[in-house]
């Protein structure tokens, strides 16, 4: 009797890893994404099996236009979706280089980011930004407003914001803030330089894992994951309230995307760390795209949008915030920042690209 019990046991686990190392059938992925509207953490769910599991089925614009509609438009479930169709097609250009490829590369791009980081120039630059909320976990997105603000950048590392408009209303008196925080609700700056400096520079002591392949805009890339500790990392993360504001100081962890020909960052995911139990905020979330824009006769490569969400505790309810923003017109220091007329029109469902 107990040799029969044991080998049951040992059969059940042995099937359990089977269906955890077999692709997801389409069947499967679908139950999944009709659960989540019962139950909204499964969407991370979903998105952990599509990394680690993979699909065993052809994706086709109908499952594209189920997940999107399911799901919410999530990002980061369509593009785990994405990924695993990509491996599925070509397992073998998918596979990750040999830990030496892979720390070779890792060390290029701490290189070049930093260099990159002590050589920018000033310039200035538009950010239209689309702010929007949510009770927490539903993905399911209200307009709040839409900001136009112009951004001057110093080599030193300062970063002045001048708010232009609001919903359309242009500020007749813009004066240079250090953030944008004056127009209430949830703000973020360091976009440029100070989140990839943090995770790149040898005091942060950051440890990377490479974990994945990618192509990001045409180009070959290898994930990495990562974990700088609070103490290392430093965060400051402000939760600003009618009559006072608080701060504390947070670890990172994340997912960085590496271009495997430049060895230069084409994307970073970021979530805050070992945040108090008694703070506010509970989650601070920011994935920032980069791309390549022209300065002065010379390339840089730059934040072309980024997407900043934070979840606080408001009375018994969770609520998550949502800022959209598109970062257009890089321009030298001094040029005037103009508002045109695709910087008015509000952006009804604020996706990225």
């Amino acid at each position: 009797m107990r040799l029969t019990a044991l080998f049951l046991a040992v059969m059940m686990m042995a099937a359990a890893a089977f269906a955890q190392e077999t692709p997801l059938t389409q069947a499967e992925f679908v139950k999944m994404l009709y659960s989540i509207q019962k139950t909204p953490a499964v969407r991370q769910e979903i998105v952990d099996a599509l990394r680690k599991r993979g699909i065993g089925f052809v994706l086709t614009d109908g499952i594209r236009g189920l997940t999107a509609s399911k799901a919410g438009n999530d990002e980061d479930l369509k593009r785990a979706l994405e990924e695993a169709d990509r491996r599925r097609a070509n397992p073998q250009g998918a596979q990750l280089p040999s830990k030496a490829e892979a720390a070779a590369l890792l060390e290029n791009a701490r290189k070049n980011t930093l260099i990159a980081a002590s050589e920018m120039p000033d310039f200035v630059v538009k950010q239209q930004i689309q702010r929007s909320w949510a009770f927490a976990g539903t993905n399911n997105f209200k307009n709040l407003d839409r900001l136009v603000v112009a951004v001057s950048y110093r080599s030193t590392g300062e970063e002045d914001y001048r708010v232009l408009s609001t919903n359309g209303i242009l500020n007749n008196d813009p004066k240079p803030k250090s953030s944008y925080s004056e127009t209430g609700g949830t703000s973020s700056t360091g976009e440029f330089v100070t989140m990839l400096v943090t995770v790149f520079k040898a005091d942060s002591e950051t440890k990377f894992d490479a974990v994945d392949t990618d192509v990001i805009r045409g180009r070959k890339a290898i994930a990495y994951d990562f974990v700088t500790s609070k103490d290392r990392a430093q965060q400051v993360i402000t939760s600003a309230g009618r009559v006072t504001s608080d701060s504390t100081i947070s670890g990172i962890k994340g997912r960085v995307w590496i271009d495997r020909e430049l060895a230069r960052v084409l994307r970073i995911d970021s979530e805050a760390t070992e945040i108090p139990d008694t703070f506010p905020i509970r989650s601070a979330k920011r994935s920032i795209d980069y791309d390549w824009f022209t300065i002065a006769d010379d390339k840089y490569l730059l934040p072309s949008i980024s997407d900043v969400r934070l979840t606080s505790r408001q009375d018994s309810q969770l609520i998550e915030t949502r800022n959209v923003i598109r970062f257009k017109d890089y321009q030298k220091y001094g040029t005037d920042v103009v508002i045109k007329d695709d910087d008015e029109t509000p952006d009804a469902n604020p996706q990225k690209p």
